[in-house]
């Protein structure tokens, strides 16, 4: 006579074989986006880099010239050029980005939840960087523009897209304004991460909110600024619509940016190789940067865990 226990046994093996395989329709699903990073973003960054060793022109086959590209792009005072004003700008956008959104982050945890907060500060991230670009051409114009008018009567002049002074801070202050709610919301969600028993222990122990931003939330916040860090900096130094447009296509060297001038030597001067070779070496760059970032942040740690 079999036993109770035994049956039950006999009966849970054939479920357990029968389980559930979810890899198939996993794979089905994932197919199209694979695809879709197949084709629009492995092959070409292939292509472009099989170009850089080329003299590629559009108007002609192109023709394997070894590493000229890059000697001519390394020897060049325009892309270092390039180059210099594409980190001066990455400075003032992530240090912008990042304290404001940490600030706004931080209000929004301990004060104002509200959905409606949340919503607005999200407003400017949802409008298109060229319309962006073309309202604030129009109010920092200097014959219409309305703030730059505003600004001279407090005795505030030459705050136009084409002061060699001030042009830089203007751009970046543009992508500030239209990027800061979108940082401010990522770290958010990071700080409600945090078991809220650690505030309640340290305000018992009489410790203020300041004590424990820099205590508390910036430390277990860590991952989530490391992101933000890493996406600020590649956002950076893709900086393009903003200069083309606020400049109608004729950027002073003061904002003249490494993107810019990728484009300009492949669109305008129709130099496709060199401009790949320049783009392959903005990557490689990228790479450097965003390497010792996680290294400096120990990025793959959490104090939470």
């Amino acid at each position: 006579m079999t036993s109770p226990a035994v049956a039950g046994e006999r009966t849970a093996a054939p479920r357990a074989r029968k389980r559930r395989d979810d890899r198939i329709a996993a794979a089905v699903l994932l197919a199209p986006s694979f695809a879709g990073f197949l084709v629009f973003y492995v092959y070409p960054a292939l292509r472009g880099l099989w170009y850089s060793f080329t003299d590629f022109s559009m108007l002609k086959p192109p023709n394997f010239v070894g590493l000229d590209n890059y000697s001519a792009a390394l020897g060049s005072t325009e892309v270092w050029n390039a180059f210099v004003v594409t980190v001066a700008y990455a400075a003032y956008n992530i240090i912008g980005q990042t304290f404001l959104g940490l600030l706004l982050a931080a209000l929004m945890q301990r004060f104002a939840r509200s959905t409606w907060v949340r919503s607005m500060l999200l407003l400017p991230w949802l409008v298109p960087n060229v319309a962006i670009a073309l309202i604030w051409g129009w109010l920092l114009d200097s014959n219409i523009g309305y703030v730059t008018h505003l600004l001279s009567y407090v005795g505030i002049d030459g705050v136009t897209f084409y002061n060699a002074h001030a042009a830089m801070p203007i751009v970046a202050g543009i992508n500030i304004w239209a990027y800061t709610g979108y940082t401010a919301l990522l770290l958010y969600a990071g700080m409600l991460q945090i078991p809220g028993e650690l505030y309640e222990s340290a305000a018992l122990d009489g410790a203020g909110e300041t004590r424990m931003f820099f205590s508390i939330t910036l430390p277990l916040l860590r991952p989530v600024l490391v992101l933000v860090l890493v996406m600020g900096l590649i956002g950076s130094f893709q900086i393009f619509d903003t200069v083309q447009i606020g400049y109608a296509g004729h950027p002073i060297p003061a904002v003249r940016v490494i993107y810019y001038y990728i484009y300009q030597q492949g669109f305008t001067f129709l130099k496709m190789g060199y401009a790949s070779a320049v783009a392959m070496l903005l990557v490689l760059v990228l790479a450097i940067f965003t390497a010792i970032q996680l290294r400096l942040m120990r990025a793959g740690s959490s104090d939470l865990a």
